[in-house]
């Protein structure tokens, strides 16, 4: 356990286990900054139609880490810790920008390249004579810490380690073909983008996003209009590292399914005043009604009807997360494309008919465990390995997460 642990704490044998004190210890956050964000991972950044041209900007992080990106003079991307070199302030205070040149430190005017290089320093050579830095100063030896950055389909993502394998090895065949499925061929265009903060400890989401049990008991909306049901086909793949994954829900082949009958409130006669909101097109030919796709450690690409998001959660602390929704198109929709996805769009986010109940189900969590830090939660649906498997009811993407957590934090 690193410094400042609250107590001598081992972890349970195996990884159907999950200890509630590695959510709530600080020190467990303090590591987790070390060794997995700024450590051998892909972190996502922002997509390539974010910033087009050269001078194009966009801030954001790798963990708690405050990160600009930018599009170069050459065309090419920069990632770069957004700190200024000298007395530590943000460089980069806005959420983005367009066609800029440089970048200026607010608070003494020390000045950037669009790649982070430190290019001068404000009276660098003192006043009359007077003052300034020493002559031993050498510009190039001093500025914020650099990212590698690579692009996977119009995604960016960027690391910190020269020991992070290429992104498509990082994520393996399984996670790049959905990927290419949705990315791979058409160009995005943002749609729509907001934030969400949850109650709770940033693992509980990353857990929720993998958690392809819970999807048709706690969303009602689901279940009653067959968007995601454990009865209709799909399955869960994993990635080589176990890390990441994709759930798929498949459209259901026949209209008659009792498999919740009396459920909660499930009722198969529940009808919609205006159907049009299940009204979805197999645009990409795979039968696919709800797929998630997760990148270690906090990216998801969701797929619901025709609505297409992602889903970037960062960690606020311990028991606060920034969950960023951004809602895609495609660049050649067709109006009346463009409109459903807007239509579908309810389904999703803090207020959608399937995902207001994600927004809470964490803080329940918290409460629920507040005084069980020695206690476990039980991630033992579906065996107790990390194998890819042709049913939902199971909970071995959770159980990957865990694995490769384990192995980068040291636990």
């Amino acid at each position: 356990m690193p410094e400042g642990a609250t107590a001598d704490r081992t972890w349970p044998e195996g990884l159907t286990r999950i200890p509630f004190w590695s959510y709530q210890d600080p020190a467990i956050l303090c590591r987790e900054q070390q060794r997995l964000f700024e450590g051998p991972v892909w972190n996502y950044l922002c997509l390539e139609t974010e910033i087009p041209d050269p001078g194009d900007w966009r801030a954001t992080f790798l963990g708690e880490m405050p990160v600009v990106v930018a599009r170069d003079t050459d065309g090419s991307l920069a990632a770069f810790e957004n700190r200024c070199a000298h007395r530590g302030a943000l460089i980069c205070l806005d959420d983005g920008g367009r066609g800029a040149t440089d970048f200026h430190c607010v608070y003494h005017a020390w000045r950037y390249d669009l790649r982070g290089n430190l290019k001068s320093v404000a009276f660098r050579h003192g006043v009359n004579g007077r003052g300034g830095m020493p002559d031993s100063f050498c510009l190039t030896d001093h500025g914020p810490r650099q990212l590698r950055v690579t692009s996977l389909y119009g995604l960016v993502f960027a690391t910190l380690s020269a020991d992070t394998p290429d992104i498509e090895a990082f994520v393996g065949p399984e996670v790049l073909a959905r990927l290419r499925t949705v990315a791979g061929n058409r160009r995005f265009e943002i749609i729509g983008r907001f934030t969400e903060v949850l109650p709770n400890n940033w693992k509980l989401y990353a857990e929720n996003v993998r958690d392809t049990y819970h999807a048709s008991l706690l969303h009602l909306f689901f279940a009653t209009f067959k968007i995601n049901r454990l009865s209709q086909g799909g399955g869960v793949e994993i990635s080589p590292n176990s890390g990441s994954h994709v759930s798929t829900t498949l459209a259901p082949v026949q209209d008659t399914d009792t498999a919740y009958a009396g459920m909660r409130s499930v009722d198969d006669d529940f009808r919609l005043a205006d159907p049009c909101l299940l009204d979805a097109v197999d645009e990409h030919g795979d039968r696919v009604r709800q797929q998630i796709t997760s990148v270690f450690p906090n990216f998801v690409m969701q797929r619901t009807q025709n609505v297409i998001a992602i889903r970037h959660f960062l960690p606020r602390g311990v028991g606060k997360t920034d969950l960023h929704w951004i809602y895609l198109g495609y660049a050649d929709d067709t109006p009346a494309m463009r409109t459903r996805r807007l239509r579908h769009l309810n389904l999703t986010g803090p207020a959608g008919y399937v995902s207001l109940e994600d927004g809470c189900i964490g803080g329940f969590v918290e409460r629920g465990a507040a005084a069980a830090a020695d206690q476990t939660s039980i991630v033992e649906m579906g065996g107790a390995g990390t194998e890819a498997q042709e049913t939902r009811a199971t909970e071995t993407a959770i159980r990957g997460f865990w694995r490769l957590w384990r192995s980068l934090v040291g636990v």
